[in-house]
């Protein structure tokens, strides 16, 4: 499970020449995207999922899945797999600024959010894990060697169940972008890594939310390569000043919808820079 949750942390290499700059990156984006354009145009459905073959995107060319999907039986993967319940979650999980002996540095805000299926009504009792970067945009890994702080007082790891209504919660520090191996000076806008589990653990599900006004969103190929505009705000939280707590936090309210038109992108589990 650790090596699941950070799977996603990044390495700072020197440039090569060779690789691509920002502004071919964004080209190759706005491209695609204007082409995307012209397929609605000409009356084509919209796309609410990421594309796998998506080239400024570059690892997404090698990482999909090319054969496909097998069957595996749930049993035997639990024998080897940790099983949660709600006598294993303790609803102290649920606040990532409490784990250590300190106050973690940076923004405290409250996450808050439904689990919904397509039709609208609440998933009750699902498991939510959430991980994510530091307030310096850093990861607590040994393969994370950008040369940002580590946070002594914050892991960035929580979880928590659904409500009876569906509700999820969590008080956490506001993660901070951080460079990645794209192409050169290319960054990630802040965001949350969301994981969901369904009865058993081949149903994981796992997607990412962002912030509003984040000035990297047009730069970001793994953000765009959801070419559909609608599709993409799914994935973007909205603040919410009643969610707030006095002198204490910001708020912050997503939903997350599992299926339906409406549904909120997921992504590929092997895949989560």
């Amino acid at each position: 499970m650790e090596e699941d949750l950070f799977s996603n942390s990044h390495v700072v290499e020197k440039p090569d020449a060779a690789e691509a700059t920002q502004d071919q990156i964004s080209a190759e984006i706005g491209s695609i995207h204007a082409a995307y354009g012209k397929t609605l145009d000409d009356g084509a459905a919209e796309e609410t999922q990421p594309r796998v073959d998506f080239s400024p995107y570059r690892s997404s060319l090698l990482r999909h899945p090319t054969k496909d999907p097998r069957h595996v039986d749930p049993e035997t993967i639990e024998l080897w797999s940790p099983a949660f319940g709600h006598q294993d979650v303790h609803a102290l999980e649920s606040d990532l600024t409490i784990q250590h002996n300190g106050e973690p540095m940076g923004e405290r805000i409250i996450v808050r959010g439904r689990i919904l299926d397509g039709d609208g009504r609440p998933v009750r009792n699902q498991l939510v894990e959430i991980w994510q970067a530091n307030s310096a945009g850093r990861y607590i890994h040994k393969r994370d060697q950008h040369p940002a702080p580590l946070d002594p007082n914050f892991t960035g790891v929580g979880r928590c169940l659904t409500t009876e209504d569906g509700f999820y919660e969590f008080t956490t520090i506001k993660p901070g972008p951080y460079p990645w191996k794209n192409h050169h000076n290319a960054w990630r806008p802040a965001h949350i890594h969301f994981s969901l589990f369904g009865t058993d653990f081949t149903q994981r599900m796992i997607t990412q939310m962002y912030f509003p006004g984040d000035p990297l969103f047009a730069l970001d190929p793994i953000y765009q390569s959801i070419t559909d505009q609608l599709a993409r705000d799914r994935l973007v939280a909205t603040y919410d000043h009643n969610i707030t707590a006095h002198e204490w936090a910001t708020g912050y309210n997503w939903d997350i919808v599992l299926s339906g038109s409406n549904r909120t992108w997921m992504e590929d589990e092997d895949a989560q820079p």
